[in-house]
């Protein structure tokens, strides 16, 4: 047995976020399961020896590089804990790690990414309103750097974090990344809507410095969350660790993100073609 680092990707559409909660299906319950059927996780073990992860997505958010880290035996591959994992949580990558390795604690950097579908042209129907670029990434300049976010979590207490925020278009969307060396609650998806009421115009410039002040924001100013489903935990940084990718294990993860592709892209043209058929 030795302290072992895995990365972890899923699909959070179906889960209540990935820390444990009672009576609903979250991602750490299906490790968990896998881990008690693979023989790692005693029964009546509340949780493996040596366990942290790396974050706590919220319920819908997914992820590339969840990271877990726990005292496993030596066969336990990529592979040999997908072999119990649903089809939606897949490990494809792992690292030997020092004994007193710690996945949440240790982690230098995370990062996020938000793919915020954003037509730049007038919009039709139900599409939201177009968003000026330049105002939006003015707000991501100003929102970057050290600052108290407390407007923008439920989070009560250490709210102060040092943010990298950016985007960049990419056809009708605005890919954007958020890179901190740890995120408070809600508080990328709450970056991405003040990002968005200052882009579109419906708040000014000048709400910015507003909410990163220390007095809380009256209630009908505050800014709520944007939709989790777009949000990807996409890497977290461990200076004393180097992963190696389990080719067997990545292939099959790709494959079940790719089926997911298609079926998504299969969904949207079918409600394309009902939203057509009513024009």
């Amino acid at each position: 047995m030795g302290r072992r680092a895995f990365r972890i990707a899923y699909d959070g559409t179906d889960y209540y976020g990935y820390q444990r909660q009672p009576d609903v299906p979250t991602v750490e319950d299906s490790i968990f399961d896998a881990l008690r059927e693979l023989g790692v996780l005693e029964p009546d073990a509340d949780k493996p020896d040596g366990y942290a992860a790396a974050g706590r997505t919220d319920a819908g958010v997914s992820a590339l590089a969840q990271t877990i880290a726990l005292e496993a035996p030596d066969w336990l591959t990529p592979r040999a804990l997908n072999a119990e994992l649903p089809a939606d949580v897949r490990a494809w990558a792992s690292a030997d790690a020092p004994a007193d390795f710690h996945a949440t604690h240790h982690a230098r950097r995370r990062k996020y990414t938000y793919q915020l579908y954003a037509p730049s042209d007038t919009p039709v129907d139900s599409q939201p309103a177009p968003i000026d670029d330049e105002r939006f990434l003015t707000a991501c300049e100003v929102l970057s750097g050290t600052h108290d976010v407390a407007n923008l979590t439920p989070d009560d207490h250490n709210t102060e974090r040092t943010l990298t925020l950016e985007a960049a278009r990419d056809g009708d969307y605005l890919v954007i990344t958020a890179s901190a060396g740890g995120f408070a609650r809600e508080l990328v998806r709450r970056l991405v809507s003040l990002a968005c009421e200052i882009g579109t115009g419906e708040s000014p410039l000048a709400k910015l410095e507003r909410v990163l002040e220390p007095e809380p924001l009256p209630g009908p100013e505050g800014i709520a969350p944007a939709p989790p489903e777009p949000l990807v935990l996409t890497d977290v940084d461990y200076p004393a660790l180097s992963f190696e990718i389990d080719g067997d294990a990545a292939a099959s993860a790709r494959a079940v993100f790719d089926r997911c592709r298609i079926e998504r892209r299969t969904g949207a043209r079918v409600a394309g073609q009902i939203a057509d058929g009513m024009r």
